[in-house]
């Protein structure tokens, strides 16, 4: 079975708590708490407003304390992307889970079935995608395996994941859907839950047109998908799915009940590049990484932050404007340097030990290259560190 404790937290972060934002030593991800409380709040006004269900993405921050954060302010749980991801989270605490991917290695459903099991003894839940017979009929057979070794006789959800424009996992909507949801149902350890329909290209799309064209084909075709498994007396009780980028746009159809939005707890770079939709909530930046100016020349200076301190699949991260430096330009410096340089004719270069906040390119791989994320409250100019939430859920990649 899974374990029930964590390590403690390191001394030197510990001594932190209550020191101001200056005693943070770079480079350091650090997450600005007011802001994202704010985010959180206004997430949960606008599912609350819509009637509609949020399980936020826990692999963006992959914290089981933010998972909880979010639980208490009205999500229905969470979602995760790996076995691994499902652990971590249950192990802190965390009761509704879905690992909204799929899972066929028997070792890793083996370990599915025990987390299905922990949840269950708690009163808690673990629901998880398929798209394949093949898929199924593993799954069944590991849940069967457990009980059979004195597990207790827990039924998982399964939702059958449809690809609605993505590319990647799910079957054409349509018919394989529909025999996929009879498969389910012909084993005692699993329940059709409903359909995964989530368009993961859109939500990069820049212009809110062009991401509310995109959700209506997607709406389209998990609507037929629906009609076909539901002409056969088959219930599909949910359909679950969006993202930060096009939530707006599935909520509107009235066709999903579920949004899987992650990245708008922290927003990063990438998605407030995108053109807002006026019905979407603003999402502030919430997480920075702290850097320092260790070399400054005439033309540019260079920053301890490099790639080994932030994602770059999404671009290189943003600099925080800040007086009295101003604009600034960061620039691909390797794996422990960034390059800075003014951005206007009237900026200039920052001076050696100035701090610099970069906002990442994107927040979810960012996140995991850090075992901690430091939370400070009051700003990031006179605000002090005000708790150390543990990245559990770091390098969880089974």
């Amino acid at each position: 079975m899974l374990p029930s404790t964590k390590p403690p937290l390191p001394e030197d972060l510990r001594r932190l708590i209550g020191q101001p934002v200056d005693a943070i030593d770079t480079p350091a991800l650090v997450v600005d708490l007011d802001a994202m409380q704010r985010n959180v709040t206004r997430m949960a006004d606008f599912a609350r407003k819509h009637d509609i269900r949020w399980r936020p993405h826990a692999k963006t921050h992959k914290s089981s304390a933010i998972a909880k954060l979010q639980m208490q302010a009205g999500a229905t749980g969470i979602c995760v992307q790996k076995t691994a991801e499902a652990e971590a989270m249950a192990i802190g605490g965390v009761r509704d889970i879905y690992i909204s991917n799929e899972v066929v290695s028997p070792a890793k459903l083996a370990r599915v079935a025990d987390v299905a099991q922990y949840l269950a003894a708690d009163g808690g839940r673990l629901a998880i995608a398929v798209d394949s017979i093949e898929g199924i009929r593993r799954l069944a057979h590991a849940m069967d395996q457990r009980r059979a070794a004195g597990g207790a006789a827990v039924v998982v959800d399964v939702f059958v994941e449809i690809d609605v424009g993505q590319g990647r996992c799910g079957v054409p909507p349509g018919r394989l859907a529909l025999e996929l949801a009879q498969e389910i149902r012909r084993h005692a350890t699993l329940r059709f839950a409903g359909l995964q329909a989530y368009h993961g290209k859109a939500q990069h799309l820049r212009t809110a047109a062009e991401r509310r064209d995109a959700i209506a084909v997607a709406v389209q075709d998990t609507q037929f998908t629906r009609k076909l498994i539901e002409a056969e007396g088959i219930a599909v009780e949910l359909i679950t799915g969006a993202g930060t980028g096009s939530m707006v746009c599935e909520t509107a159809s009235g066709l999903y009940g579920e949004l899987q939005a992650g990245s708008f707890v922290f927003m990063d770079a990438d998605y407030a590049a995108n053109e807002r939709d006026p019905a979407q909530p603003a999402f502030e930046h919430a997480l920075f990484v702290k850097s320092q100016v260790i070399s400054s020349g005439v033309r540019h200076a260079v920053c301890d932050a490099g790639h080994k301190s932030h994602a770059i699949d999404s671009g290189l991260p943003r600099v925080l404007t800040r007086e009295p430096t101003g604009e600034l330009a960061f620039a691909n410096g390797g794996d422990e340097h960034g390059i800075l340089r003014p951005a206007g004719a009237n900026q200039r270069v920052p001076a050696l030990g100035e701090t610099v906040w970069l906002i990442p390119g994107h927040c979810d791989p960012t996140v995991n290259l850090h075992n901690h994320l430091i939370g400070v409250t009051g700003g990031l100019e006179q605000g002090q560190v005000e708790r150390i939430i543990r990245v559990d859920a770091r390098g969880a990649l089974t």
